[in-house]
């Protein structure tokens, strides 16, 4: 298991978790950031923080430390 601040750009992972407590946990989880949802990470800002991800057709850019709280799987693209 990973964290999804881990994931390079071009990663697709899956939610296994969430780490964190109070507003953020709240926040994630409206962003839909819940177990067995796909994320892809699509590119980092040019000083590495933050970072852009896909869920679920939108994408939204997180900092690293927020990201660090979501546990995720990595997910084998077929042509791998």
């Amino acid at each position: 298991m990973l964290r999804l601040s881990e994931i390079a750009p071009g990663g697709v992972c899956r939610v296994a978790g969430l780490e964190t407590r109070g507003a953020m946990r709240r926040r994630l989880l409206e962003l839909g950031l819940v177990a067995g949802t796909k994320v892809e990470c699509l590119g980092r800002s040019p000083l590495g923080d933050p970072s852009a991800y896909e869920i679920r057709g939108t994408v939204i850019a997180l900092r690293r430390r927020d990201s660090a709280g979501v546990l995720v799987r990595p997910e084998e693209l077929p042509w791998d």
